[in-house]
């Protein structure tokens, strides 16, 4: 059994990228005196809430692709893909937070990792039933 410890890292790294944010939400909500359940009134927040949000959507995509990925085709192309998608996810919050016309290049960097590891994974489950069989 192949251990994947790459992939591991890139996984764990990922979910400390999104703990900051939450933790970003959190100072950004101290600093504009805007406590839960509230989430408007301040753009900022708002901005640092919907980036969090936004990360935990494309975690349900990425995560998967990215574990079939090293699976089905290897374990270190599917971390450097992780490790674009994490440096994306970076790039996108940071630019959304200052202005949200800046989040297009972090989104299309995570973008097209998310895409390359779901295609990828799907295609080669494919190519391998269609040639080895269940």
């Amino acid at each position: 059994m192949q251990p994947h410890s790459w992939v591991a890292i890139v996984t764990l790294v990922a979910l400390l990228v999104y703990v900051w944010m939450a933790l970003r939400v959190a100072g950004a909500r101290r600093k504009a005196g805007i406590q839960p359940p509230a989430m408007t009134g301040d753009p900022i927040l708002e901005r640092h809430i919907r980036v969090q949000a936004n990360t935990l959507e494309w975690l349900a995509l990425f995560l998967p692709s990215l574990w079939l990925f090293a699976v089905y085709w290897n374990d270190l192309a599917a971390a450097v893909l992780g490790a674009v998608w994490i440096v994306g996810r970076i790039v996108y919050a940071l630019g959304y937070v200052a202005d949200p016309g800046k989040r297009e290049l972090g989104f299309a960097i995570q973008g097209l990792a998310t895409a390359a590891l779901l295609f990828g994974a799907l295609g080669r489950v494919i190519w391998t039933l269609a040639t080895v069989g269940a």
